[in-house]
């Protein structure tokens, strides 16, 4: 089953939705964000106590390539290993490009009503 994805262009917004996930039971392995640059997707991640998506999700093979890639092929790559199609991922990876922030849940039965 593919994650639940939800846009933000407002990190404060972000930061109460993962808040709320939490108090709902939600683990932190399963709460994802990211952002087009990679120093706000750290922040943002430290901030609500998130993941990134990283080798342990994409492969250690895939984590290592991602390092030789163009940034958006990097995204597109990360998107896709998480269980998007590659032209899903392409779609998100232009809303990364417009400034906007992507929150991942992978824990579906927990949120099936908060999406």
């Amino acid at each position: 089953m593919k994650p639940v994805v939800k846009e933000y262009t407002n990190d404060e917004q972000l930061m109460k939705d993962v808040e709320e996930l939490q108090q709902m039971g939600v683990a932190k392995e399963d709460v994802y964000v990211l952002a087009h640059d990679d120093d706000r997707t750290e922040r943002l991640a430290d901030n609500t106590n998130a993941n990134t998506i990283g080798a342990k999700e994409t492969g250690f093979k895939n984590a290592v390539g991602n390092v030789f890639n163009k940034k958006g092929d990097e995204l597109r790559n990360k998107i896709h290993e998480i269980g998007f199609s590659e032209d899903e991922a392409a779609q998100f990876e232009k809303r990364l490009d417009e400034g906007k922030v992507l929150l991942f849940v992978t824990d579906n039965e927990k949120v099936k009503s908060w999406a």
